[in-house]
């Protein structure tokens, strides 16, 4: 039997005054994170690349239920764009006390044939973004007093998975990164954790990993996926006040998986 599932929003902290910048968030799990922040009062901006469509329908559903929110584009690969992105997001929420870095890719490529053209994408898009956005949001916190950075990484970074070794070494740098950058940024009063998702459901997932899927929600101990709120309520929870004394954590949400017997 599944466990169950508070009602989304009903137990969230309240973020009522701060501003937080979703990077990625028109992809499924971003726009769980995004959705959370909001419920629990904060102001939010959602970042995307090309999602255009859905950045802005995230948007009118957060206001539907009475928050703030705006869509904003930037490549992030490119760092003048992040450093921009950070600037737009405090001026238009009048500040920014959290950012989530969740913007990233996850290919699917045997590691023998795999090019450094394409090993550089990955590390690029999953690594090297949120090393400049967080270097970019820790000076405008910084004079500020304080933040939080909490990096989206995954379990893959403990654990590595076949065709993903591009992907999990990513999702290991960035764990390391918020370790260093809690320490650095520590002084400033910016606290910098991650996030590790499990498996998270996403639409067609169960069709097309069907026999993946059904091992996962088997062997996990809450016998689930993860969905995205699951993601934004870990992610809400590091950026309030409640994790006031907890930097340089990463913070395991995956249904128990990672505790299950291997044999």
């Amino acid at each position: 039997m599944s466990a169950e599932k508070p009602p989304p929003g009903r137990t969230l902290p309240d973020l009522g005054g701060h501003a937080v910048l979703v990077t990625g968030a028109s992809g499924a799990v971003g726009h769980g994170i995004a959705r959370q922040f909001a419920r629990a009062g904060a102001s939010v901006i959602a970042h995307y690349r090309t999602g255009d469509g859905r950045a802005e329908s995230l948007v009118e559903a957060i206001r539907a239920e009475g928050g703030r929110a705006v869509a904003l584009a930037a490549h992030l690969t490119d760092e003048a764009e992040c450093r921009s992105l950070v600037e737009r997001s405090a001026e238009w929420a009048g500040g920014l006390t959290a950012l989530v870095n969740n913007a990233g890719i996850q290919p699917v490529q045997p590691l023998g044939t795999m090019t450094v053209t394409e090993w550089r994408q990955v590390v690029d898009t999953n690594l090297t973004t949120a090393f400049a956005c967080t270097q970019a949001a820790a000076e405008v916190m910084g004079r500020a007093g304080g933040g939080t950075v909490t990096h989206v990484a995954s379990v893959e970074g403990s654990r590595p998975a076949r065709l993903h070794a591009h992907y999990s070494a990513s999702k290991a740098a960035l764990i390391m990164h918020a370790r260093a950058a809690a320490l650095e940024y520590g002084p400033l009063g910016i606290r910098v954790n991650t996030v590790s998702p499990g498996l998270v459901h996403r639409p067609g997932l169960a069709e097309e990993w069907p026999d993946g899927v059904r091992r996962w929600e088997r062997a996990a101990p809450l016998h689930r996926k993860g969905d995205a709120e699951d993601v934004g309520n870990a992610c809400v929870f590091l950026a309030s006040p409640l994790a006031g004394w907890v930097t340089g954590h990463d913070l395991v949400v995956d249904g128990g998986m990672s505790c299950a017997p291997a044999w």
